[in-house]
């Protein structure tokens, strides 16, 4: 009979694993003796979006739990790896920490590097000698299909970009906007269906270089920004649309549009 009184343990990464472990005993929990690799994997995604909103809104209490269920997350998956016979979490730790010493040589070896630019250098240098390092046909390979697609397109073009399959300047990629809008407003002018959302991606997929190039927030950063600002004026709208006793469905547009703009000045 185990003893244990796992709410004195310490709070390490051990003592997490240890927690785990015992609720995938044969007599632990049945919910956690249920997961599995695949069914953590989708619990994984929500608890990074939701890492994402808490960073998002700066909130450090939400990042800090977010951040606790997340590694509750990994080492969950390190459990039913070491119950399949897989690696351990130890295996882990040791994978990343060698790693990190090794792919930093600037720090840690003989390597120079002045500048992130440098850092980068470096690092993929490294990269592409180490020997567990999948076998590319093509740049492209290697960029996980799992990715949201407005990340997934960044990076698809970053590739290309290193090997100078890249716009010169900024307006030039503008252009490319315009003419994308233009021929989705061709193809929607037209009634074809197939061609429109074609044209409807090569449009999303064109602003999503514009915004790889700019080096700033990505493209999926800049639309969870767009999306809460969205949410913020209609709750706007909603709460203007209850405060006057006004039933939001009989409202109107021209009423909604009336409040979106007054939310627009005020600021939100």
């Amino acid at each position: 009979m185990d003893t244990t009184d796992y709410a004195a343990l310490p709070p390490t990464i051990e003592s997490l694993n240890a927690i785990l472990e015992r609720l995938r005993a044969p007599d632990g929990c049945p919910w956690d003796r249920e997961q599995t690799r695949e069914t953590l994997a989708r619990c994984l995604n929500e608890e990074c979006a939701e890492l994402l909103e808490a960073i998002d809104h700066n909130e450090p209490d939400a990042i800090c739990d977010e951040l606790g269920d997340l590694l509750m997350n990994i080492v969950f998956q390190a459990v039913v790896a070491k119950e399949r016979s897989e690696f351990t979490l130890t295996d882990i730790l040791a994978g990343i920490n060698a790693k990190m010493v090794r792919r930093h040589a600037h720090i840690f070896g003989d390597e120079k590097a002045d500048t992130a630019a440098d850092v980068v250098a470096v690092w993929e240098k490294i990269k592409a000698r180490e020997a567990n390092r999948p076998k590319r046909d093509s740049l492209m390979d290697g960029v996980p299909a799992e990715l949201s697609a407005l990340n997934r397109a960044e990076k698809l073009q970053k590739r290309a970009a290193k090997v100078g399959f890249d716009w010169s300047e900024s307006s030039q990629i503008l252009d490319k906007i315009q003419e994308e809008l233009d021929e989705l407003k061709a193809a929607a002018a037209s009634g074809d269906d197939r061609h429109t959302e074609e044209e409807l991606g090569d449009l999303l997929f064109a602003i999503a270089n514009y915004t790889r190039y700019r080096k700033g927030r990505t493209a999926e950063e800049l639309l969870r920004a767009a999306n809460d600002k969205f949410s913020q004026r209609f709750r706007y709208i909603e709460a203007e649309l209850k405060a006057a006793g006004i039933p939001l469905e009989s409202a109107g547009i021209d009423r909604m549009e009336s409040l979106w703009q007054q939310a627009k000045r005020t600021g939100i």
